[in-house]
């Protein structure tokens, strides 16, 4: 059976620093998380980090994270999430989560953890100065930046399974997961709207990078949890999405793809499915995300064509028969995964014949919706530059400034998680996964906690040696596993001797 999907996200946020003549993102990115983190900064322990290590079975030179990123701001927060600079963006990983629906929780209570840290930072910049994040992926001067997806996967299956469906999978759920773009970049031909804010940055199938030379299946291997048992399929083919409905369908439906390739349903489950592998991956990204419409037509290795809505059927007709034959636990259960499965029939079927439907449920037809309108109203060229800027501020993270909240707060856009849960999950972490261990420790001991990172804790307990405490697996350390435990502690050292026991 397939092994619990436990996932994340990790959004690399945009950023700029306005009123000086050195708009230097580092900088901007540190000063934005020591100023939301001042009281207490707990450092990242990079023991176990290996970014060169591929899934494919070797490694590369270099394999230990570069030494500057050992020095850039670095910290774990009470909701067992993970915020610092990565290269020159804040970035905020959220904490391990048990189903799409918590996941969706989690990155929404990302998104409040900027806006608080811009307000905070705006007490010590200079006068003039302020820091302003985009929860997007391209910053329109030829730059992209990623949200990435990360889920628990089975360590016995091959890779090169993974790859062969992942491919078509991740070409054809754009028709979802987009978060929609004015305009084309990196060399592609021009278009004036797109599903995509990634898709003209891929230039491989199958590879390691995951800043130049893009690939749509990306080869990491930090399982961050035992090796032995567990892979991390590190997903870097995503865009950032606000819309909550979105979110939740990305990562929804792919861990019932995960899920299904793990128990061989794909392959031998499913005999009489058609052949799916696209004669060109790569190419086939930019035809997706290019048509709005959704009716352009990919060519498969059999020399067929067809639309990535269809594929997306083909891919749900298979689901459905999994989810009646071997049932979805392994999806976030049972009610996560069919509300999933309705939620994925019911978008297709609107792609199919009309997407407007869908507006405030998928970013990308909410954006075109509104960019629609602007154009009609001013007689807007979609090359016009305004239209650029209406793009960027749809994702402005300021709740006043962001043109995605202000359709919050019209109703025009579904929401499937109340504002008061996310406001406790900026602080709170899921009761689901060990990421409760974490966050407790860190709520309860601060000073105490010297180091952490997603699959130990580094405690010190008043005296030498400081202790490690191993959290490989992360289904235990929940709230139902540890709370009887915290209850029973008063302290660090007693927490310790009591795991020892």
């Amino acid at each position: 059976m397939a092994v619990p999907k436990v996932c994340g996200t990790e959004t690399e946020y945009g950023v700029a620093l306005r009123g000086t003549p050195d708009p230097n993102p580092v900088l901007a990115s540190s000063v934005l998380i020591n100023s939301y983190v001042e009281q207490r900064k707990v450092g990242w322990d990079f023991e176990d980090e290996s970014p060169g290590r591929d899934a494919r079975g070797y490694g590369r030179e270099g394999s230990q994270p570069p030494e500057i990123e050992t020095h850039l701001v670095n910290t774990v927060l009470t909701n067992g999430a993970r915020y610092y600079v990565d290269h020159a963006h804040p970035e905020y990983s959220t904490p391990e989560c048990a189903d799409a629906l918590e996941l969706v929780l989690a990155d929404k209570a990302g998104e409040r953890v900027l806006a608080r840290s811009m307000q905070a930072a705006g007490r010590l910049l200079e006068a003039g100065q302020s820091i302003v994040v985009y929860k997007n992926n391209s910053d329109g001067k030829g730059n992209s930046y990623g949200c990435h997806e990360n889920y628990l996967v089975d360590r016995a299956v091959p890779f090169s399974s993974l790859v062969r469906y992942l491919l078509p999978w991740f070409v054809t759920r754009q028709v979802f997961t987009g978060a929609g773009k004015v305009g084309s970049e990196n060399g592609a031909a021009p278009v004036d709207f797109q599903l995509s804010q990634r898709a003209d940055f891929f230039e491989e199938e199958v590879g390691l990078e995951t800043t130049l030379k893009r690939p749509i299946v990306n080869t990491r291997d930090e399982p961050h949890a035992d090796p032995q048992l567990y892979r991390r399929l590190h997903v870097i083919a995503g865009d950032a999405n606000l819309c909550e409905v979105a979110t939740f369908l990305k990562v929804g439906t792919t861990a019932v793809v995960l899920a299904m390739i793990e128990d061989d349903f794909l392959d031998g489950g499913a005999a009489s499915r058609r052949e799916w592998s696209l004669a060109g991956p790569v190419p086939a990204m930019r035809v997706v995300s290019h048509d709005p419409t959704c009716r352009a037509t990919v060519e498969l290795a059999d020399g067929s064509r067809v639309t990535a809505v269809e594929l997306q059927w083909e891919f749900l007709r298979l689901a459905r028969k999994y989810a009646d034959e071997t049932g979805l636990d392994a999806c976030g259960g049972e009610a996560i995964g069919n509300d999933v499965l309705d939620r994925w029939e019911s978008v297709l079927g609107a792609l199919e014949h009309d997407a407007q439907v869908l507006d405030g449920q998928l970013d990308w037809v909410t954006k075109r919706t509104l960019l629609q309108a602007y154009v009609d109203r001013d007689g807007l060229a979609w090359d016009d530059p305004k239209l650029a800027l209406l793009d960027l501020q749809y994702h402005d993270v300021r709740p006043d400034r962001s043109l995605y909240e202000r359709l919050v707060h019209a109703g025009t856009v579904e929401r499937l998680v109340e504002e008061a849960d996310v406001l406790d999950a900026v602080s709170e972490p899921p009761g689901s996964t060990r990421a409760y261990f974490r966050g407790t420790c860190l709520a309860r001991w601060p000073e105490a906690v010297v180091a952490a990172n997603w699959d130990s804790l580094i405690l010190d307990v008043g005296g030498d040696p400081l202790k490690r405490i191993p959290m490989m697996e992360p289904l235990r350390g929940t709230r139902a596993h540890v709370e009887p435990l915290f209850a029973s502690v008063d302290t660090p050292a007693a927490l310790v001797a009591r795991l020892a026991s």
